[in-house]
């Protein structure tokens, strides 16, 4: 076999292995609550939240606004709400290519701010993506706002 045919093969298996994680992502779901706050990150990180557990690469800051704001701000991201209610909300987004789905939930605050965890649903590394993810709400609910 040619090193062109190997690159071929490799590649198409890869294709493969990627569609299926991304089948498998579909089937999943949020973490939702836990003892009244986000569900931590845990050890991998493709994943952010704004609820301390004591991972400061994983932090963000909570969201200055409200929760109708943030949900605008998500859809108009092309993100889908999959649960709401007054003090939880929970969405997906899903990536064009392979249909990997990553959760992005969020939860009242006592102090007028709205936390917010992003997390993808399989794999171990984002590449940074529930990072930007969330920056991106944030910009999106503060460019809606002016």
């Amino acid at each position: 076999m040619t090193i062109v045919k190997a690159l071929i093969v490799v590649f198409l298996v890869v294709c493969v292995l990627f569609f299926l994680l991304g089948l498998k992502s579909q089937k999943g779901s949020p973490k939702g609550l836990a003892d009244n706050r986000l569900t931590e990150c845990g050890s991998a990180p493709n994943c952010v939240c704004s609820e301390p557990d004591g991972q400061p690469e994983r932090s963000v800051a909570p969201l200055a606004g409200t929760m109708d704001q943030a949900k605008a701000a998500i859809e108009a991201l092309g993100g889908v709400i999959t649960t709401d209610s007054n003090e939880y909300v929970s969405a997906t987004f899903m990536t064009k290519l392979f249909k990997f789905v990553d959760d992005v939930e969020l939860r009242a605050g006592t102090d007028g701010t709205v936390h917010i965890r992003s997390a993808s649903r399989v794999g171990y590394s984002d590449r940074g993506v529930n990072r930007k993810r969330v920056e991106a709400i944030r910009a999106k609910m503060n460019s809606m706002s002016e």
